[in-house]
């Protein structure tokens, strides 16, 4: 893309609602854009970065053999009133009526739809396990929306269901979920940590939260230090391996981290008095196992082996995929703006003509740009007539990882000059180097088989 061509409208200051970094950069970056509280048009650059992350989500989780679907947003609330959660859920739903005075809400989440469709079409246990996901916009009225993309009302949302016979595979796909949750942060540059939490309005007795350590994270934490030294790399999963599955979650969930809902004092004192933290975190993901819960409420159940009505066992999975975006961001910046890690930058690399208008620059520009393009990758060219130090900023503000600057005086020598935007370093070569080395780097995060 080029920039003169490109819809990005930064601004140079900061607007006065914005109160944490994520909001602050996403309006100065041109990513968002306010309509009402908590609700926000998605510009093309924000958009951008939304679907890169929502395309990692979708393939950790056909990676994991769970299987996409697409569910109405709004609701009829007959299924509600049928799971008993209608009017127990609280001022957060949005409720409505049409036309003809049907009772309807706008999706929170969807247990008793998923319930609904698992139940007119699968009967016998000789169907599961079985898996359905979504990624979907999801609505709740925040009484206090703030913080951006972070706290809003409407948000984007990966909402998934498993559905198996005995809660043994229950409890299986409650761990393979957790294993694809893992692969999913750490390609996006995150640690997220498992914690022990509340299972709130979705019910269940077993759930873990996802949390990304900042210090505008709404919700207070308390862990183990030596939770922050783990990392899943690039080890190969058999998701089918119910012991592989559970070895994981045992490594990532057997020492010290909880929530403040679930903190107890006297297991966090057991914990190395050097190895204690307390901190905030951000919630950007939450796996449950919730048993019969909905199954029987609901009439859920399958032919067993026995030829008998099982209710089957369940659990839902989430990942806020907008809320991300906004986590990413307050992990991830510095004083100048953000630095995107490169599994979701928005383009692959800027490129920055000193003189445009040079035609030497100029052709040396659309040379790296289209040798980039031939390779699959997504540069930025910024073929503005500004000056230098405005070009930078931008580049610096919307936060590519990789920048090429281009102008006469290295051309003169035959380089042009590659910069880090996490480290600052700067390294001058040859233009096909630049480009060699920007497709090295990105070789690992290009879209993976499944």
């Amino acid at each position: 893309m080029r920039l003169s061509r490109y819809f990005l409208p930064v601004l140079k200051e900061t607007p006065s609602e914005a109160q944490i970094v994520s909001h602050r950069y996403m309006l100065r970056a041109g990513m968002i854009k306010q309509q009402s509280a908590g609700i926000y048009s998605w510009l093309p650059m924000g958009f951008k970065v939304l679907r890169k992350i929502e395309n990692i989500v979708h393939e950790e989780q056909m990676r994991a053999g769970h299987i996409p679907i697409q569910m109405p947003i709004l609701q009829g609330a007959d299924l509600w009133r049928e799971s008993g959660r209608y009017d127990d859920y609280g001022q957060e739903m949005l409720r409505m009526q049409d036309r003809h005075g049907r009772d309807l809400l706008y999706t929170p989440t969807a247990e008793e739809m998923v319930t609904d469709i698992f139940r007119s079409h699968v009967s016998s246990y000789k169907d599961l396990p079985l898996t359905l996901y979504q990624i979907q916009w999801k609505f709740r009225d925040e009484i206090r929306p703030r913080f951006g993309v972070m706290r809003g009302r409407e948000f984007y949302m990966k909402d998934g269901y498993n559905f198996d016979l005995t809660k043994e595979d229950a409890l299986h796909a409650y761990n393979r979920h957790l294993v694809s949750y893992l692969r999913t942060y750490e390609r996006m540059g995150l640690q997220a940590i498992p914690m022990r939490a509340d299972s709130g309005p979705i019910g269940g007795d077993d759930t873990h939260e996802f949390l990304v350590l900042a210090d505008t994270g709404e919700s207070e934490v308390f862990y183990d230090s030596a939770v922050t030294d783990l990392s899943f790399g690039d080890r190969e999963i058999d998701y089918d391996d119910h012991a592989q599955c559970a070895g994981v979650l045992e490594e990532f969930t057997s020492k010290y981290a909880r929530t403040d809902e679930t903190h107890d004092e006297a297991l966090f004192s057991q914990v190395p008095e050097d190895r204690r933290r307390t901190a905030r975190g951000i919630e950007v993901g939450q796996i449950f196992y919730f048993g019969t819960k909905y199954s029987e409420a609901m009439g859920a159940t399958v032919q067993g082996p026995d030829g008998k009505p099982t209710p089957v066992h369940m659990g839902s999975h989430g990942i806020g995929v907008s809320r991300l975006l906004g986590a990413i961001i307050e992990a991830s910046h510095d004083d100048k703006g953000i630095i995107w890690p490169e599994g979701v930058t928005p383009f692959h690399c800027g490129i920055v003509n000193l003189k445009q208008g040079d035609d030497e620059a100029d052709a040396a520009c659309n040379a790296l740009y289209k040798s980039l393009t031939a390779l699959g990758l997504e540069p930025l060219y910024d073929d503005r007539k500004e000056r230098a130090g405005g070009k930078f900023a931008t580049m610096d503000l919307i936060g590519l990882p990789w920048r090429i600057t281009v102008g006469p005086r290295g051309l003169k020598n035959g380089v042009v000059e590659l910069t880090c935007r996490r480290t600052g370093e700067s390294e001058e070569m040859p233009p096909e180097q630049a480009v060699a080395k920007v497709a090295e780097i990105y070789q690992g995060h290009m879209v993976r088989g499944l």
